[in-house]
């Protein structure tokens, strides 16, 4: 188990890590991560706005920008779906050789966040006893400006 961020984000960028991180470095705030080409971007944030409980934005990197701090986006974190006309295509490490300079990345709120809080107040959270992701709905969202036209 990983405590420090910093030590979990570099354990991804060399690949020793490439599992779900519930339960990793406890207490501190964790994210989930959405980057689109920057046509869709606009609408994504009036969506998390619009939808600010289910979608809490945390921080909107710009137009093409991949390093927050000491934060590579494309190579920080365990595992990247990536998406093509709204199918999965593939999971990967690593997304530099996918990386496009009209990518906007958004950070959005994760419940993974408060499982700490929840621990130390004596409830005990399942998937991280058995070493699993929660369970989630997968939802993908198709924009499709042709159909908003008309």
């Amino acid at each position: 188990m990983y405590t420090a961020p910093t030590d979990l984000r570099h354990a991804c960028r060399n690949g020793s890590f490439t599992s779900q991180t519930a339960g990793q470095c406890r207490g501190y705030v964790q994210a989930n991560l959405c980057i689109l080409p920057v046509e869709y971007a606009f609408d994504f944030l009036l969506f998390c706005q619009r939808n600010p409980k289910p979608c809490p934005l945390l921080h909107v990197l710009e137009r093409g920008v991949y390093e927050l701090g000491d934060i590579d986006i494309r190579r920080d974190l365990p595992r990247y779906r990536v998406y093509e006309n709204g199918v999965l295509t593939r999971e990967i490490n690593d997304i530099s050789d996918a990386w496009s300079g009209d990518f906007v990345t958004f950070l959005i709120g994760c419940s993974f966040s408060f499982e700490d809080a929840l621990e130390l107040a004596g409830l005990k959270i399942r998937h991280i006893e058995m070493n699993k992701n929660v369970p989630m709905l997968v939802y993908v969202m198709k924009f499709d400006r042709a159909a908003q036209r008309d």
